[in-house]
């Protein structure tokens, strides 16, 4: 038996049951859950204690004694190693499908309810999607290397990628060459992070830096970005900070085609990951809120205005409302740009009271919710939902869903129609979701 600190780390041979909602398999032993990482439903394997708790040990596989006929070859050789994804040994099929179980697990034992009917997963392509993100820097002294990556399972260190499999292709192709900019500026021992995003144009780049660049650097971040067609912006400190290192840059932006509408944003502005599914999704979400032309609809949380515009197209008006008062402005930019003169945006932080605000004394007929990962509880309990026949609510966090919907359902007098699983990042643990209520 192995030791670690000075205490055995028990080895066992585990019945895989279950796969928890971070992608680890799930197993028990004398009476006690055992989360595995690297194991998979169905699977037999020897594992080795790597944490221990009153309710619960934490193992890792040493050797897969019997395999599950949905394991397949990870594509990364980083996989394991580096936690940007933690399902690619996992059927892409599978992975959506152990999503729509964490959904429908969550609303039961959570929120105790259950849709009507259970929506088909909505799925995109599996790999080269993610458009937005965020690397760490490091520099490691006593190996005199710089590393550019994602952080590795044990978050204190960053995972040295030679190539990424999830990001979009022009990011991909990027990696090592950032790793060579930064071991070359006199900076590198400064830089923590680099933000990548990518709309229908050129690649954009985000440089945090801790101290001011020299001359030398400035050039060859300039030089960097000529000679990869790309945009590069440096952030000296808090995202009000964010400069372009050129002034000529065209506005950075994406498409709507069916809704003939193009949104542009700033490189540190939210946009969905994944422009396939989001497209999708949004297509998902005006089908199931079923808007009528003479309809009043009020969209919260509503960022860039990513479903208020399209809804614009088909009904009265949208009224979109959004604590980030930069991404506010934007929205409005955008629905001017647009020709869209049937939406308004305001600012306000949803978790607070709301009942002095002008558009909370609105009448609305349907209500469109996109809340962050702490769901939203605090808004729904102020707002006066008298009127609202239909709720659609997109969730990027199935636990906040199933109580949010809990209150819909026992305290609001809504029932729950439908609800389904998204998969928005797949190869990941991350579950987006969406139902739709109506009222009772």
């Amino acid at each position: 038996m192995a030791r670690a600190g000075g205490k055995a780390r028990r080895e066992y041979e585990l019945e895989i049951v279950d796969l928890s909602h971070d992608g680890r398999g799930v197993a028990r032993w004398e009476g006690k859950t055992v989360f595995v990482t690297g194991a998979l439903i169905g699977e037999t394997v020897k594992a080795q204690q790597t944490g221990r708790n009153r309710s619960f040990d934490e193992a890792r596989v040493l050797e897969i004694l019997k395999p599950s006929a949905d394991r397949i070859q990870p594509q990364c050789a980083h996989f394991g190693v580096c936690s940007g994804c933690v399902l690619q040994h996992l059927h892409a099929d599978r992975q959506i499908e152990a999503k729509q179980r964490t959904l429908t697990e969550n609303l039961q034992r959570i929120g105790h309810v259950q849709p009507s009917d259970v929506l088909p997963v909505l799925t995109a392509q599996p790999w080269q999607y993610r458009r937005k993100g965020r690397f760490s820097v490091r520099y490691v002294e006593k190996k005199g290397a710089v590393l550019v990556g994602f952080r590795e399972v044990d978050p204190r260190f960053v995972a040295q990628l030679a190539y990424c499999h999830t990001v979009v292709p022009d990011v991909a192709a990027l990696i090592v060459p950032l790793t060579e900019l930064i071991a070359s500026l006199q900076a590198k021992t400064d830089i923590p992070q680099i933000e990548f995003i990518q709309g229908d144009g050129p690649l954009a780049l985000v440089f945090r830096h801790l101290t001011a660049l020299c001359q030398s650097d400035l050039a060859c971040l300039s030089e960097f970005g000529d000679k990869h067609q790309l945009q590069v912006f440096l952030q000296s400190g808090g995202p009000h900070s964010v400069q372009p290192l050129r002034e000529d840059y065209p506005p950075l932006h994406f498409m709507l085609p069916e809704y003939g509408i193009q949104f542009r944003f700033r490189p540190l502005d939210f946009i969905q990951v994944n422009a396939r599914l989001n497209e999708a999704m949004i297509q998902r979400a005006i089908e199931l809120l079923n808007p009528r032309q003479e309809d009043e609809i009020l969209d919260l949380f509503c960022g860039l205005g990513n479903f208020t515009l399209p809804l614009a197209r088909s009904v009265a008006q949208v009224v979109g409302v959004e604590g980030d008062a930069g991404l506010v402005a934007r929205a409005a930019e955008n629905a001017e740009l647009n020709g869209i003169d049937n939406a308004r945006f305001f600012a306000a932080d949803l978790n607070e009271e709301i009942a002095t605000q002008q558009w909370s004394r609105q009448r609305f007929t349907k209500l469109l919710i996109d809340p962050p990962r702490a769901g939203a509880l605090e808004v729904l309990k102020r707002l006066d939902l008298t009127g609202i026949e239909r709720i659609v609510y997109v969730s990027c966090h199935p636990a906040s869903l199933a109580r949010d919907a809990g209150y819909l359902v026992q305290e609001r007098g809504y029932r729950l129609l439908q609800a389904g699983a998204m998969d928005m990042f797949p190869q990941t643990a991350h579950v987006e979701s969406i139902a739709v209520f109506e009222r009772a």
